[in-house]
């Protein structure tokens, strides 16, 4: 008979997770529980964000079976006691700043980690993709999980190709962006996010919005984005984003659509080295084409 032993994790709040063995029975912000799929785990509920609705966003839920796992609701509407109808033995979401667990509510997280432990992996500023990465595939390891082993040489292919699509003679200009609607646009700070840092250091040209105000984005109108002039535009994808048709009305996003390359773009994609070969491969493929035109 297998001897159930104490599991403890320590989370990017600072926070030590125990558990008098190993947890089976996992609910998950929704980013989380892609990353755990790909990890070979399967959650038993997500939940989503403030930003979310009454149904999980296509765009965070990586290769998740939605019809098969319960979302449990998003922010506000999320109460306490239907999380804990999961009966979950562990909670595991991320945090942007160190100290409040993502798409849970401050009152919520709080009644919930009275009842289960609670882990969250930092996703945000201060943080590299290849750390973010570790931290999940670590607390996947300690969950007795872990990727394929090929999944490691396939990334590294990844990033080869990304570098060598950056070192030609002509480098695109490449903005990110989160459409707000058909006046506003949110601008992605390449330094706050981990994803478009790692595309920086692989060669990728960033244009950094001007403007001090605002951590993650520069909030601008659609000519601002339109005077950077960029040849490729990774362009939000998730559900509250505003959708191209509805920006059409305007005419610098049109110049923009016009000119760029539209690139499918989700900051809260899974943090494995599954999504993140697909991440790289599908970017080193749209520089060498953007390059060779």
């Amino acid at each position: 008979m297998e001897q159930s032993t104490p599991w403890e994790v320590s989370d990017d709040r600072g926070r030590l997770a125990v558990a008098g063995s190993r947890p089976l029975r996992i609910v998950a912000y929704i980013q989380a529980g892609a990353t755990l799929w790909d990890h070979g785990i399967r959650p038993v509920g997500i939940f989503g964000s403030q930003h979310d609705g009454a149904g999980p966003d296509r765009a965070k839920s990586g290769d998740l079976p939605l019809a098969e796992i319960p979302y449990l609701g998003s922010g506000g509407a999320l109460h306490p006691d239907t999380l804990l109808a999961a009966r979950p033995d562990l909670v595991v979401a991320v945090t942007y700043d160190g100290r409040q667990v993502y798409g849970l509510e401050p009152k919520t997280a709080l009644e919930v980690e009275a009842h289960v432990p609670v882990v969250s992996v930092a996703v945000g500023p201060g943080w590299g993709l290849a750390e973010v990465r570790e931290r999940f595939a670590a607390l996947a390891g300690s969950l007795g999980k872990g990727e394929p082993l090929s999944a490691a040489g396939e990334l590294d292919g990844a990033e080869d190709a990304l570098r060598q699509a950056t070192g030609g003679p002509r480098r695109p200009r490449v903005l990110a962006l989160s459409p707000a609607g058909p006046e506003r646009v949110h601008l992605a700070r390449p330094s706050a996010w981990p994803d478009l840092r790692a595309l920086a250091e692989h060669g990728v040209g960033l244009l950094e919005p001007a403007g001090d105000a605002g951590t993650n984005w520069s909030t601008v109108g659609w000519a601002e984005a339109a005077a950077l002039a960029a040849d490729i535009v990774l362009t939000d994808v998730r559900a509250n984003a505003a959708r191209p048709e509805a920006l059409r009305a305007d005419e610098n996003w049109r110049a923009i659509e016009a000119r760029a390359r539209l690139v499918p773009w989700n900051p809260e994609a899974p943090c494995s080295r599954r999504a993140h070969t697909r991440f790289f491969a599908s970017m080193a493929e749209t520089i060498r084409e953007t390059a060779g035109s």
